[in-house]
């Protein structure tokens, strides 16, 4: 379990129970099948009650399977303690937590954006990404996102495209930090910098760039990440493999069932793209996307037959 600051209480996930069940935790390992039952937990959950950093371990041991899982969950609990030792309740304020963040995960722990081989996939792997402190900005935004929560402060993700943001709330008062970027907090000209780099020179801030995100969508970021870079480097196979990890833990999503369903077609699973775009369309969608899906479902199912 992850310390948490005593007196405090979580501020998401109150009574919040582990994703892991109790014979997987004595064990301290998990296998692939495991971690793939864990997701599927994580599918059911409100997205309140997701504990992000357990997810992307569980994440990261499809490709890991067998790893240590204690060792990772010892140094998270450790994160979340010093951030605490930093930050006495009697010297509190929004300073003072952005602060204590900055020192325990960047200063004392060496963590940092890997801008020399940004598109390593070990870039969102949650357990590469502590083993070589080093990561993509959603990646080390869950540890910053785990750290806070875990002393009952409100943080969430931003909807801020290219490069993922976490805003730190106290007292009324609003901080945007840049986890990638040791932690730094970003003024209102730097986001608009950031935000012309991702989307181009004529993006400009809008509301919907400060809209907090959920903890779900969180974790299809970091996936989403994987599967870009693996449709790049033309490995439709992991992409495939990303997408049904997905869909374990986000399985009401329809774009992900259709685009699930084109990439078995084009790697030639004719039977799980069809079970995948038949998903798509008891879920539902826009009636364009339907009629193109139907046709493309009759004429995987004369191929099958």
């Amino acid at each position: 379990m992850l310390y948490v600051r005593p007196g405090r209480r979580l501020r998401q996930g109150r009574g919040r129970r582990t994703p892991f069940p109790d014979a997987m935790r004595r064990r301290a390992v998990i296998s692939r099948l495991e971690a793939k039952d864990v997701l599927r937990r994580v599918g059911t959950q409100p997205d309140e009650d997701i504990d992000l950093a357990e997810a992307a371990l569980a994440l990261a041991a499809l490709e890991q399977p067998e790893a240590e899982l204690d060792r990772y969950r010892d140094h998270l609990s450790l994160l979340a303690r010093e951030v605490a030792e930093l930050n006495p309740p009697e010297e509190d304020s929004l300073e003072a937590r952005v602060a204590a963040l900055q020192d325990v995960l960047v200063a004392r722990h060496g963590y940092e954006g890997d801008t020399l081989t940004y598109d390593d996939i070990q870039n969102a792997n949650m357990m590469r990404v502590i083993d070589r402190k080093k990561g993509l900005p959603v990646a080390l935004g869950i540890l910053f996102i785990q750290s806070a929560r875990a002393q009952g402060w409100s943080i969430f993700g931003l909807n801020f495209p290219g490069h993922f943001l976490v805003r730190l709330e106290y007292a009324g008062e609003r901080i945007i930090i840049d986890p990638f970027n040791q932690g730094q907090a970003r003024s209102v000209m730097e986001l608009r910098d950031l935000l012309k780099i991702a989307a181009g020179a004529d993006a400009e801030l809008t509301p919907e760039y400060y809209a907090t995100v959920g903890n779900r969508d969180i974790l299809l970021r970091l996936q989403n990440n994987l599967k870009l870079r693996f449709l790049k480097a033309d490995r439709v196979d992991k992409a495939v493999e990303v997408l049904d990890g997905m869909l374990l833990f986000a399985p009401g999503e329809a774009t992900l069932w259709r685009e699930s369903g084109l990439l078995n077609a084009h790697v030639g699973n004719l039977a799980a793209a069809v079970n995948a775009l038949e998903t798509f369309m008891e879920l539902g969608g826009n009636d364009l996307l339907r009629h193109q899906t139907a046709l493309l479902i009759q004429q995987l199912k004369t191929r099958l037959n």
